[in-house]
């Protein structure tokens, strides 16, 4: 069944090339040739339900939910590098094995909450809802059960990050179990360790450049902006406010049908490019430098560095002037440009203001004798 003309194709007598050996090599089969019907959802229903493999389907909705996932970690730290180690077992038992390689020199107790924050980032992503996660760290399980209080600041901040975590859970168990108990997640820890870890295909490798705890100290403070050239556009398209100069009112009525505003981010209308990002003046300028002379920056010219602003889909009304200044303030652009020829300052030739009005003389002399 095919919705394609193969019969009148490989039937024509007048067929010719590649086809010819395809209608040879078909014509020792007893092949028919006949138009495909219209599918019928039904039928495409019916598929589905018979073939759905009920192996694949929850028994028991109400007993799934009440099983927990196991989850085991340890970490390692040794003069060589530091590393973790993650095991985690479904209640079907679908094993999940993870070795974290650190990129910083972390201590024993440091590895110990990363390799724990880490396995509960990883089900986090898998929305498990109950998990019971067992450490063989005294220090570890009695930080995160309230029974030690922390006196670094190092364990405080990994104390908060896990509180933030647990909060995601509907249950969430820490325990303290042997190290003998705990040997394979202390296997993965030390292989992450090792130098023949990119070697290993049966682990999920990972590396981690700093501490988790890193980013928590930054802050995120949205700060008001001050107003510039986008204030009175975002202002008419959000509040339908005008300036009270009827003038600039109209001015702005008519300017702003070339702007729209989406998600609190104002976009200009290109005539040859799509939308057109617009940026306040610290975003602009700081594009403009990395444009200019940043990690893939050239140090291209004035008018080179506006157009290739324009095709990253940025706008602001001064673009091509703050190129034009930039480039002029440009140390490198200064010292490896080339030498300019003409005169520091103009030329200014003398004229006369009506014939031989100035005259010339040169004395010569004595001139020697001539014979004859």
């Amino acid at each position: 069944l095919t919705d394609k003309p193969l019969k009148q194709v490989l039937g024509k007598p007048d067929t010719s090339g590649r086809l010819v050996k395809w209608s040879v090599e078909l014509g020792e089969y007893d092949v028919k040739f006949e138009a495909r019907p219209a599918i019928k959802s039904q039928v495409l229903a019916d598929f589905v339900g018979d073939n759905t493999p009920m192996e694949c389907m929850e028994e028991n909705p109400s007993e799934s939910k009440r099983e927990s996932w196991k989850l085991s970690v340890d970490g390692s730290s040794y003069t060589t590098g530091s590393g973790a180690g993650v095991l985690l077992v479904s209640p079907s038992g679908w094993t999940l094995e993870y070795a974290l390689r650190f990129g910083f020199k972390a201590t024993n107790n440091e590895a110990e909450w990363e390799a724990l924050i880490a396995g509960l980032t990883i089900v986090k992503h898998l929305e498990v809802q109950r998990i019971e996660a067992s450490s063989d760290s005294q220090l570890v399980v009695g930080l995160a059960g309230g029974e030690y209080e922390p006196r670094e600041d190092s364990m405080a901040k990994y104390l908060s990050h896990f509180q933030n975590l647990k909060s995601t859970f509907e249950i969430l168990r820490v325990t303290k179990i042997p190290r003998a108990e705990n040997a394979r997640a202390d296997q993965l820890s030390k292989l992450a360790t090792g130098g023949e870890l990119e070697k290993n295909q049966a682990v999920l490798i990972d590396y981690l450049d700093r501490p988790t705890i890193s980013g928590v100290d930054v802050m995120d403070v949205d700060l008001p902006q001050e107003p510039n050239w986008m204030t009175p556009f975002i202002n008419w398209l959000r509040d339908a406010i005008l300036p009270e100069d009827p003038a600039e009112a109209r001015k702005l009525v008519y300017r702003a049908n070339r702007f729209q505003l989406r998600d609190k981010i104002l976009y200009k209308r290109s005539f040859s490019f799509p939308w057109l990002r617009c940026l306040p003046p610290l975003e602009a300028d700081y594009a403009l430098r990395e444009v200019h002379e940043g990690v893939c920056g050239n140090h291209t010219g004035r008018r080179t560095l506006s157009h290739k602003l324009l095709r990253q889909g940025y706008y602001w009304p001064t673009l091509h002037q703050d190129a034009v200044d930039l480039v002029r303030r440009c140390d490198k652009c200064q010292r490896n440009a080339n030498i300019s020829r003409r005169p520091s300052q103009p030329l200014t030739s003398i004229t006369a203001p009506w014939p031989f009005a100035q005259w010339g003389m040169d004395f010569v002399g004595p001139l020697p004798m001539a014979k004859g």
